[in-house]
């Protein structure tokens, strides 16, 4: 069967090029997913009060915190099928489809019972100061009715992409994007809905975005193809997704757990720091997304050439990877740091909220290509199908890391400040990228050494 022009092999033929063909619809696709919550922050900033700026801006880290570990199922389904189509094992790969898009609704469902019902214990577990925390919970309660749909989109995208689909993703969060901004200026400027008219803008959005992707699986040929009637939960694919997802979910909720509590040391210093941290937070997480598409993509090659036995390319998708992520963090890094002043202003015009954001800026936009170097190798690692091990080094890095020197050297009155609170970010991703760069080459050395022709089946 002729290849459409969607689809990119990975296990052959030069890298970069391939590479940049997934990765650069990848990216944009996350720019626009960040527009969903970027254009709330926006809105609110500008046409609703202060206040509902803070209450916005700090549910960002417990909504991750609580996303992170279903979003890692998507890990799992991304590399199965990977691994499957690489291997030519089609029948897997219609299982993998089927399994992932049932176990998206199902963990959507749990997820919005549970941010509904316990939106206030949460928020009142990070220190949400009272005069924020009315607004935080209506905002929390109505984001979390779109679960499924986010689930559903994420998983369903992450299929596409497994054979090298990232056009399509990007064209309907495209369309989702624009129907989010007119929404959020709808519901805030002209019903005067605040908070809630821009979070259920973004419900809407989402809604919009998961239909199209199944919609898009359903009218696929081949293995990829939706059916609805094959909707099931196939035991050993739901185990094989369990055992790659859920450290890589895991993983997501350790850095997730270590940034609610750095958001709950944020909070202890009032409202005016909230905003400009949430401000800079919003514009760091552009220069993010655009590292971790060439995370997925290590991911996703590398998972690709495992299951098509070219183990000899791993090395070199690592290596590519990785400068990619690291020249896309240098840039954007050092360009939003430089243009910081005018961006904040965007979303706050307050001097002091622009100050607040700076200090947060200046170290981790100027140092986040690190983050970036870390993240592909993390990828690769997974992609060669080990979960635990990256968790654990998370666990004990980034996330050990930041949360020691929270409740320890930051609570002394000589390092009890914003600047050194943040400062456990850059320090936190060099020393893990260094411990995950140790654990690659062990683990790369257990594959063998030569190529292995596997025939593709019928």
């Amino acid at each position: 069967m002729l290849k459409k022009r969607t689809d990119i092999d990975m296990t052959s033929g030069s890298i970069l090029p391939k590479l940049l063909k997934l990765s650069l619809p990848l990216m944009l696709s996350s720019v626009l997913q960040l527009l969903f919550n970027a254009a709330d922050i926006i809105v609110v900033g500008n046409f609703a009060s202060d206040i509902s700026l803070a209450a916005v801006g700090s549910t960002s880290s417990l909504v991750n915190l609580m996303t992170n570990l279903f979003l890692g199922l998507s890990t799992g389904a991304n590399v199965l099928t990977s691994h499957y189509l690489g291997a030519g094992d089609n029948e897997r790969v219609s299982k993998t489809v089927h399994t992932s898009v049932l176990l998206s609704v199902i963990s959507g469902l749990i997820l919005t019972f549970v941010g509904c019902v316990f939106a206030d214990d949460l928020l009142g577990m990070m220190q949400t100061p009272p005069n924020v925390l009315e607004l935080s919970a209506l905002y929390l309660r109505i984001y979390f009715a779109g679960m499924v749909a986010m689930l559903i989109y994420n998983l369903g995208s992450s299929i596409l992409r497994a054979k090298g689909d990232t056009k399509r993703p990007l064209y309907y969060l495209t369309f989702a994007g624009v129907v989010n901004v007119g929404l959020n200026l709808l519901f805030v400027i002209v019903f005067r809905m605040d908070v809630a008219g821009v979070a259920l803008a973004t419900v809407i959005s989402q809604c919009i975005s998961a239909f199209l992707i199944i919609r898009c699986l359903v009218k696929e040929e081949g293995a990829l193809k939706l059916e609805l009637k094959k909707l099931r939960l196939d035991g050993p694919t739901v185990g094989k997704m369990m055992k790659i997802g859920i450290p890589a979910g895991f993983q997501g909720v350790l850095f997730s757990l270590s940034n609610v509590v750095i958001q709950s040391s944020v909070n202890s210093f009032g409202d005016i720091v909230m905003a400009g941290s949430a401000a800079a937070a919003s514009i760091e997480g552009f220069v993010w997304v655009s590292m971790n598409a060439f995370s997925q993509g290590a991911l996703t090659f590398v998972s690709a050439n495992i299951g098509a036995g070219k183990y000899s390319r791993v090395n070199r998708i690592a290596f590519v990877t990785c400068a990619c992520a690291a020249v896309a963090g240098v840039v954007l890094g050092n360009l939003a740091f430089l243009f910081g002043r005018t961006l904040l202003g965007i979303y706050d015009p307050r001097p002091e909220v622009i100050d607040a954001g700076m200090i947060r800026m200046s170290l981790v936009c100027t140092m986040y290509f690190s983050c970036g170097l870390m993240d592909c190798i993390v990828g690769s690692i997974r992609g060669m199908e080990y979960a635990v091990t990256p968790t654990i080094v998370s666990l004990l890095g980034a996330c050990g890391l930041r949360i020691l020197w929270i409740f320890t050297g930051f609570q002394t009155e000589e390092f009890h400040s914003v600047f050194w609170l943040f400062m456990s970010y850059p320090a936190s991703w060099t020393i893990t990228f260094l411990a995950h760069l140790v654990c690659y080459i062990f683990m790369r050395r257990r594959l063998p050494a030569k190529d292995v022709s596997i025939e593709t089946a019928e």
